[in-house]
């Protein structure tokens, strides 16, 4: 890495947008000094750089400077059960993931860099049912802290709930529950645009810092649910 981060080069998004229309391992493989300048040098310096932000945050949340295996999401799709068959991803994606995250379904943060679509994500994506059930089960004990979260203005001035839900009521909750309609979500998960011109400057650690502190009271709950430290 060579050294402070300061933004990501405007080339960056240059390379992805080439990258999507030409998504084939030859391109891949004359253009990879580019990836390697453009998309990974720049994403392990920023994920460097957000270290002691994520401390001020809570020390649960990692932020893993690594080229494999730490919160830069591999540019390579696994096309094994997918009709997609293209090879490499096109977006940027970062995943400050909880310390318990590679042992169980745990809350974490997420960056998505892509040409006319950034964005800050924060909360737990396709928990399996057993975590699933946890959360519900944590919305009906605490009824009246999740409503206060889930719709309190600080959260909802800047985020949108995103993910899927179910048509049904979950099986073991109260069809007439006040809040059935969170009961039935699929995923707890939140987003929050990143306007593009701060992905080129060190403003980005700014931004980021300051959608996960506005996001941790929702990702506390969740982590209750979950029996996690928070």
């Amino acid at each position: 890495m060579s050294g402070k981060f300061e933004g990501f080069p405007k080339s960056t998004f240059k390379f992805l947008q080439e990258l999507k229309n030409n998504n084939n391992r030859d391109w891949f493989k004359e253009n990879k000094s580019r990836y390697e300048a453009d998309v990974l040098e720049p994403s392990l310096e920023f994920i460097e750089s957000m270290s002691s932000t994520l401390k001020k945050v809570s020390p649960y949340f990692l932020a893993v400077s690594k080229r494999t295996g730490g919160s830069l999401i591999r540019i390579y799709r696994d096309t094994r059960f997918s009709k997609d068959k293209t090879p490499y991803k096109t977006n940027i994606g970062i995943h400050f993931r909880h310390e318990f995250g590679k042992d169980v379904h745990a809350p974490g943060f997420y960056i998505h860099l892509e040409p006319k679509e950034c964005f800050f994500g924060a909360g737990i994506w396709r928990p399996d049912s057993v975590a699933l059930k946890k959360i519900r089960s944590q919305i009906v004990d605490a009824c009246a802290r999740y409503r206060r979260i889930s719709r309190s203005k600080k959260l909802l001035s800047e985020f949108d709930f995103s993910g899927d839900s179910l048509k049904r009521s979950p099986r073991d909750f109260d069809p007439e529950h006040p809040l059935i309609d969170e009961l039935k979500r699929k995923d707890f998960f939140v987003i929050s645009e990143i306007p593009q011109k701060h992905v080129y400057s060190n403003a980005l650690n700014e931004t980021a810092g300051e959608k996960m502190a506005r996001s941790m009271p929702l990702i506390r709950f969740l982590c209750d649910a979950l029996r996690l430290p928070s």
